[in-house]
C-alpha cells in the first residue's frame, strides 16, 4: 500500500498574530506564511523533531476557535519536556496518568503523578495555547513493535543501529555473500516505516536475495 503520512494537523484560533507568538515562542519552527488578499491569510508551523506540523488562520476554517482537543505530542522525558515548556511561557499542568481509560478532553480519570509503574505510553501533562486548544505531552521511552521510528536522535538511531547489527548477525551466517549495508538499509527502513524486527529482518532477507 503506497504511504499516507500524516504530516499536517488544523488548529483553529481567533488571533493569527497571538497564535503565531505562543507557537513560536514555544520554540517551533515557522515555515510558510500564506497569504490571498485581506481576508484569508494560513500559517504553518512544526515542532521541533515533527514530522508532522500545524496550520492555523484566518478564514480558513469554520471549526471554532479552542475547538482542538488532546492532540499528542510524543516525547522522550516527560519532567524535561515540561522544564523547557514552562521556561518558553506554557502553562503545563503537573504530571499525571490515567485510571479507567484515556480522556483527551476534561479531567476525568485523571490521576496526579506519573504512572507508578514508569511505562511508556501511560504519563502525561498538558498545556493549552490562547484559544483553548489543548496538547497531551506523552512520555514514550520504548515504542510498541510496528510503531517505527522518525525524527532519529543519536540515542534512537544507535538503539536501531545495534537493533540492526543484531538481527543481521543472525542472518548472515546462512544468508548469501553480500554487503552488509544492503541488509541494513533495507531493515531499518522497514522498522522506520513501523515494520516489526521480525517482519524487517524478513524484508531485508528478501531484498538482498532479490539483489543476487
Amino acid at each position: 500500500m503506497r504511504d499516507l503520512k500524516l504530516e499536517v494537523v488544523v488548529i483553529p484560533v481567533s488571533d493569527v498574530e497571538r497564535s503565531k507568538r505562543f507557537y513560536e515562542g514555544l520554540g517551533w519552527r515557522l515555515d510558510a506564511d500564506f497569504t490571498d488578499g485581506k481576508d484569508w491569510r494560513a500559517m504553518q508551523l512544526t515542532p521541533p523533531g515533527s514530522p508532522c506540523s500545524i496550520l492555523f488562520g484566518k478564514s480558513f476554517t469554520s471549526a471554532a476557535p479552542g475547538s482542538a482537543k488532546g492532540t499528542f505530542l510524543v516525547v522522550d522525558d516527560l519532567d524535561a519536556a515540561r522544564a523547557e515548556l514552562k521556561g518558553r511561557g506554557a502553562d503545563v499542568t503537573e504530571a499525571f496518568h490515567f485510571e479507567g481509560g484515556l480522556h483527551v478532553t476534561g479531567n476525568g480519570g485523571r490521576v496526579p503523578g506519573r504512572h507508578p509503574e514508569g511505562q511508556s505510553y501511560r504519563s502525561w501533562a498538558e498545556f493549552a495555547d490562547p484559544d483553548g486548544n489543548t496538547w497531551l505531552l506523552q512520555e514514550v521511552k520504548s515504542r510498541l513493535p510496528g510503531r517505527g521510528t522518525s525524527n532519529f536522535d543519536v540515542t534512537s538511531l544507535t538503539e536501531l543501529l545495534r537493533e540492526t547489527e543484531k538481527h543481521h548477525g543472525e542472518y548472515e551466517p546462512t544468508g548469501p555473500k553480500h554487503h552488509w549495508s544492503e541488509w541494513y538499509a533495507a531493515y531499518m527502513v522497514g522498522r522506520q516505516q513501523g515494520r516489526s524486527p521480525e517482519d524487517a529482518a524478513k524484508d531485508a532477507a528478501l531484498h538482498v536475495e532479490a539483489r543476487k
